[in-house]
């Protein structure tokens, strides 16, 4: 739990109870459904990962509430000087960096689904030779995904040095701020993953050859990943092109491959637009605080 002296950069599943500020049981509320069953190990849908921008959107509704309040204002008159605002205006500042990141990448994987689509559609010139070319595009994505989760991971795990000999309110008012922080970049964290398809990075080692960057999780297909489901019927479609000539053995594949990139679509544009409403919504948190800081 969170100290009255220090919050550590450990984790707590929630404020502490004893903490009396008014907005703390809703902030609570959405931060519990944030992290319920919240985990880098498990795999998350497009799906899932759309109704925890949903939640996310409800905490920095109490975030607006927090920054309107006088005795935030109040608290950050006196302590304009200490460090730890300095720490959270730089977290907000990476939030927002982070989401541009994310909108790029959800940005170009729908570039991808829709130029993939396109090809499979003219059903010209669909030797496993061309396919090939957007497993390698795959790849580039896949080693831009991670540099970005890797940063992300950098973010998470940064020490907070915010000694806090405060009184329960203040405590209540930075650590809001710090949970809302924590848990959105966890969110990005998810999205990034789902893109790439996989569960977790590559622990380390690099896609050398196109068959080691495209292989997949049988449990991440069932679970509906959409991503590594797509990564491997279109690995399927391109190896049994190399072994049979016939374009009848390999339709039913592109067919299957053709919807599940159309189902892709719709999903991401559902993600994409709900992630630029959260960007702009970081940017306002971003410049209240930064108002806040400014008039004293």
């Amino acid at each position: 739990m969170i100290s009255s002296k220090i919050l550590s950069h450990t984790r707590s599943s929630s404020l502490p109870s004893r903490l009396s500020h008014p907005l703390t049981p809703l902030f609570n509320h959405h931060l519990h459904k944030l992290k319920n069953g919240n985990s880098t190990s498990t795999p998350s849908s497009l799906s899932s990962i759309t109704e925890k921008l949903y939640i996310l959107e409800h905490l920095y509704n109490c975030i607006d509430d927090l920054l309107l309040l006088p005795h935030t204002h109040k608290v950050f008159a006196e302590e304009c000087s200490e460090k730890w605002v300095e720490e959270i205006l730089d977290g907000y500042l990476c939030l927002v960096d982070a989401c541009s990141t994310a909108k790029d990448s959800v940005f170009q994987a729908k570039e991808y689904v829709l130029d993939l689509l396109s090809f499979l559609r003219r059903r010209r010139d669909m030797s496993s030779e061309n396919l090939s070319g957007f497993l390698i595009s795959r790849k580039s994505a896949k080693k831009m995904i991670n540099k970005s989760l890797k940063n992300i991971s950098g973010l998470k795990n940064k020490p907070s040095v915010l000694a806090l000999e405060k009184d329960q309110e203040t405590i209540a008012i930075i650590s809001m701020l710090k949970e809302a922080e924590m848990v959105t970049l966890d969110v990005f964290e998810a999205l990034l993953l789902s893109i790439c398809g996989h569960s977790s990075m590559t622990r380390g080692s690099r896609w050398s050859l196109v068959s080691r960057l495209i292989k997949f999780s049988d449990k991440e297909a069932r679970q509906g990943v959409e991503f590594a489901e797509m990564d491997a019927n279109l690995y399927k479609v391109v190896t049994a092109g190399f072994m049979t000539s016939s374009k009848c053995d390999n339709g039913g594949k592109i067919d299957e491959l053709q919807q599940q990139l159309r189902d892709i679509d719709a999903s991401v544009r559902v993600v994409e637009e709900t992630l630029e409403r959260l960007f702009k919504r970081l940017i306002r948190t971003r410049v209240s605080l930064l108002n806040m800081h400014s008039q004293h």
